[in-house]
Order: structure tokens, then C-alpha cells, then sequence
């Protein structure tokens, strides 16, 4: 980790607030049940809150549309070691994020989780995969190369699903390829078990078409840099995100828009609302120049990574420690949050308290100039 300040861009300081603030909230309800808004599609479909991981792939293409500019003076070396050493890094914070705290409780006390019961992949893993590839791509290739990839990848990562999934649903939960390939490359045990059985929303297979939201956060990050501030290049992102957004929908008939496969027709309904999104921000803080409003989103923009990791490794302290015979977690909602607004209200409270916990922790960072880049 480093502590150095970054290029700051305002508008994309504020898409990645946003994206971490609603991902903590939607992250940590306080109750067994909460607002739709603020839950993921049972299968089929996009709400709200399934745009959010998204939206977060999507920033960081944007943010490697600074980074990588120092790219082109280094020797091929050093670039390698960067990428490698970023995406090693990612990928064994999130590992140990989910192996966290390393012990269970039992009926006769802790007991170690040992690793072959450990799930391998997960949000910060996929993060890791995803600019790994993506870096490489942007790094050896043009442009044009990187976008028929893209292209490859959608197309191919359909392909896939279509032909090695179930004859009589390739896009159900038990029969995609997705499952089938994970399970063949990790086992049962390492996958995650949310959904009742051995699935992993953030599997091998379903990668693949997640690689496409950093790169068109990349490639939008740099038309941001040169023509966002124009009218005609707001006009071109509100184009665009419309375009994806129909089109989208057009293959939705053939391949739905799913989240936890991840489908091609998904990561284009994302892209184009992330577009839009961008647009509207553009819009406020650089044409409107309404700018008062976002220095309480830029907190969370500026240390994106290290505040989701924060929020995830409190919450899952959290659940460890135990009052009595429930969690801490458990007991602070049930003799805090509850009583003041039962069901949906007390659970929507808590979530907002806890982000605003983390974002207080965001504010001294800030304060201090402190950016942690993971």
C-alpha cells in the first residue's frame, strides 16, 4: 500500500463514492429483511443494488486511465512486476478477507477453519482477475485489438453458456456452464454456498465477461480526460449509454441480464447505465458547476478499496464476537436498531449508521492526505 495523492478527476471522485457508499449499505442490513431496492435479483433481472459491483469494475477502468499513463516509460519488466504484484496483493487481501478470523465457534468451542474450507474466490478476487487482464490487454495491445477482445469475450463467454449448460436451461442455477467449470477447477468447498448449494457468483468462468467493465472504464476514462467537459462529448456518453442500454435489452431475449452469471447482455446494461450515470455527474459539477454537494461522496472516492475492505472485515468481526448466545452484530440491531424502528426502517438505519462509520474513518484519511492505493 502506498499514501501518495493521485490525479484527482471530480466527477469520477464522485461515481466511485457513490458506488463504495451504496455497496456498504446494500452490504450490511440490519435485520433479516430490508427495502428491494436495496437487495440483489433473485435470478433474472437487475435492481439497484446489482449495479453496484458493476459500477465498481467500471471505476476502476476509469482510475487506470491515470495510472497507466506511466506505463509507457517503463520497461517491460517492471510493468509485469507492477500488474502482478497489484493483482497478487487484491487478490490475497480478499482471500484473507473471507478466512477471517480464522476460527469458528462449535458446540465445544473454537475451532480452526482449516483451508480446504476456505472460499478461494470473491468481490476483491474478481477486482484482482479483472485489471490483471485488463491492464495486459490495454498495456500490449491497440485499441482496436482490445475492443475485438471484448467483443471475444462476450460472444465466446455466450457461447459458453449456450453450448456446455444444461439442454433444458443453460441459464439456470444448477445447470449453467458457469457451475460446472468452477466446480471441475476449485471443488464444492471452496465455492460459495449463499445460494443453498455450491454456486459462485464471482466463479472462473463468469470473470470473463467482468473483464469488459474495466476496459470500457478505461477507454471511458480516457475520453472523459479529453472531451468531457465539451458539450458534444456529453452528448457522445449519453449516446453511447443508451445505445448499450437497448441493446442490452434486445439480447436480454436471448441471454438475460443476470448478475450472479454475470451475462453479456448484463455487463452491456451496466456499462450503459454507468455511462449515463457519469453524464449526469459531468453535468452537475462541470456545467452546472454544483459542486458543494459531492465532498461528502469524494471521502469514499478517494480511498474506495481500502474503506470496502474496512467495512467488510468490521462486519465480519461483528458477527465473530458473540453477546450471550448471538453475534455482536446481532445484538446491536436487535437492542438498538430494532426497538427504535422495527423491521425494513431499523434495518435501513443501521446500514446507514455503519457507512457513516466507515465514512468518518474516510474523512481523517482525507484530512490527513492520506490515499491508501491497494
Amino acid at each position: 500500500m502506498t499514501t501518495t495523492s493521485p490525479q484527482r478527476f471530480l466527477p469520477l471522485d464522485v461515481f466511485r463514492g457513490l458506488t463504495v457508499c451504496f455497496m456498504i449499505i446494500v452490504n450490511t442490513p440490519g435485520w433479516d429483511t430490508s427495502y428491494s431496492i436495496l437487495n440483489h435479483a433473485q435470478w433474472n433481472g437487475c435492481t439497484p443494488t446489482d449495479l453496484v459491483f458493476p459500477s465498481f469494475l467500471f471505476a476502476v477502468g476509469n482510475a487506470m486511465s491515470f495510472s497507466m499513463r506511466k506505463f509507457q516509460q517503463l520497461d517491460n519488466a517492471t510493468v509485469l512486476t507492477r500488474i502482478f504484484k497489484r493483482t497478487l496483493l487484491i487478490f490475497l487481501l480478499g482471500f484473507l478477507m473471507y478466512w477471517l478470523p480464522f476460527v469458528r465457534h462449535t458446540d465445544t468451542g473454537l475451532e480452526f477453519i482449516p483451508l480446504s474450507d476456505t472460499r478461494v474466490l470473491g468481490v476483491l478476487q474478481r477486482i484482482a482477475l479483472c485489471y490483471c487482464f485488463a491492464s495486459l490487454l490495454i498495456h500490449y495491445l491497440p485499441q482496436k485489438a482490445v475492443w475485438a477482445v471484448s467483443a471475444l469475450l462476450l460472444l465466446g463467454y455466450w457461447a459458453i453458456m449456450y453450448t456446455y449448460g444444461s439442454p433444458a436451461d443453460p441459464y439456470s442455477l444448477t445447470g449453467n456452464a458457469a457451475i460446472y467449470f468452477d466446480k471441475l477447477i476449485m471443488g464444492d468447498s471452496h465455492l460459495y454456498h449463499g445460494e443453498g448449494i455450491a454456486f459462485d457468483p464471482e466463479g472462473l468462468l463468469s470473470t470473463m465477461p467482468a473483464i469488459v467493465n474495466v476496459l470500457a472504464g478505461y477507454y471511458t476514462g480516457l475520453f472523459m480526460q479529453e472531451k468531457g467537459k465539451t458539450r458534444s462529448g456529453l452528448g457522445r456518453l449519453v449516446q453511447m449509454g443508451t445505445f448499450l442500454i437497448l441493446l442490452a435489452l434486445v439480447w436480454n431475449i436471448v441471454f438475460p441480464i443476470n448478475k450472479k452469471l454475470w451475462t453479456s447482455s448484463y455487463v452491456l446494461y451496466t456499462v450503459g447505465i454507468d455511462l449515463l450515470l457519469l453524464a449526469i455527474l459531468i453535468y452537475v459539477i462541470d456545467f452546472l458547476k454544483l459542486e458543494r454537494w459531492t465532498g461528502f461522496f469524494t471521502v469514499f472516492g478517494k480511498n474506495p478499496l481500502f474503506l470496502y475492505l474496512l467495512s467488510e472485515v468490521v462486519v465480519i468481526l461483528f458477527f465473530f464476537f458473540r453477546v450471550g448466545d448471538i453475534s455482536l452484530y446481532r445484538w446491536i440491531n436487535a437492542n438498538i436498531f430494532q426497538p427504535i424502528a422495527p423491521g425494513k426502517p431499523g434495518s435501513l438505519l443501521f446500514a446507514l449508521v455503519f457507512m457513516l462509520f466507515c465514512w468518518s474513518i474516510g474523512k481523517v484519511l482525507d484530512k490527513r492526505r492520506i490515499y491508501i492505493r491497494v
